[in-house]
């Protein structure tokens, strides 16, 4: 996985063949839907470690994890995501040649089938094809937030990545939802959804601060439902901003693009790709 690199003509034959429409001039998709009705068994987070390995073609991987929370009120933020992804990869990748995504759907631990989806690590029309076998469960529930940070959860146990072993560079984790930070991740269902053996709840200060040393974490508040909630929007700020400081945004739906592209570009600044390449065999030239 990993392979090949995103263009825009594949992009557009892809959209087309999968039966959506494409507007030429803007690189967007016209007609995004969510069909899936279940979790996708490519997408199944159960006993599974997703890598990102450097290769000949890629000898200096950039990991990004981008979560989407797929829960009720969020399906409009993940159709712009998916609508203005040819836009948000054609301008990284004129600047990113060694990009990966993984495409992640975060539901709540507490109440939904599928609270966690993971594609594998990919750098051309696979991240499309990833997004659209995401389950749009429209779930969540009454405790006010969803699993955010089982995101930060499986970067940290369940993947490999050639940056951070090899090169010593993180990864990138960005989620984005319209609900306050999750203060725990409950470990009977999280064992249960990832094939673990936690023997206590996940707090999220502790997690934070174990995923912070492999990742780079990013949360986009959708600003359109945190506008409207008055209640939830002190809540999100507290929870999201006293943790994450500067690494927490806030955008419109129709900003999500620009604000995916500008924690990428936050996160490369400070952590710099060099001229190290690192060989598939391992030797570093």
């Amino acid at each position: 996985m990993g392979a090949g690199r995103w263009t825009r003509e594949d992009f557009e034959r892809y959209t087309i063949k999968a039966g959506k429409g494409y507007d030429t001039k803007t690189n967007r998709v016209t007609e995004q839907t969510y069909r899936a009705t279940r979790l996708d068994a490519t997408l199944d987070p159960r006993n599974v470690t997703r890598t990102c390995v450097n290769t000949a073609e890629h000898p200096n991987t950039i990991p990004v994890i981008l979560a989407l929370d797929v829960t009720g009120s969020m399906g409009e933020a993940c159709r712009e995501t998916a609508e203005s992804l040819g836009t948000i990869m054609t301008n990284l990748y004129t600047k990113y040649t060694d990009i990966e995504f993984m495409v992640m759907g975060i539901g709540d631990f507490a109440y939904d089938a599928a609270p966690l989806q993971v594609s594998q690590f990919e750098s051309d029309v696979r991240i499309a094809e990833a997004l659209d076998k995401i389950y749009m469960e429209h779930g969540g529930g009454g405790n006010a937030f969803e699993s955010y940070t089982a995101a930060w959860y499986f970067g940290l146990y369940h993947t490999q990545l050639d940056a951070f072993d090899k090169q010593g560079r993180k990864g990138i984790i960005i989620t984005m939802g319209d609900e306050p930070l999750n203060p725990y991740l409950p470990k009977d269902r999280l064992n249960a959804v990832t094939g673990d053996k936690n023997q206590g709840d996940v707090e999220t200060n502790l997690l934070y601060r174990d995923a912070c040393e492999k990742f780079d974490i990013y949360h986009i508040a959708v600003n359109d439902r945190y506008d409207s909630y008055a209640h939830y929007q002190g809540k999100i700020k507290e929870t999201f901003g006293n943790l994450l400081k500067d690494n927490f945004k806030v955008a419109t739906i129709n900003g999500l693009g620009e604000a995916i592209c500008n924690c990428i570009d936050n996160s490369l600044a400070l952590n710099p790709i060099n001229n190290f390449v690192q060989e598939p065999d391992g030797i570093a030239w």
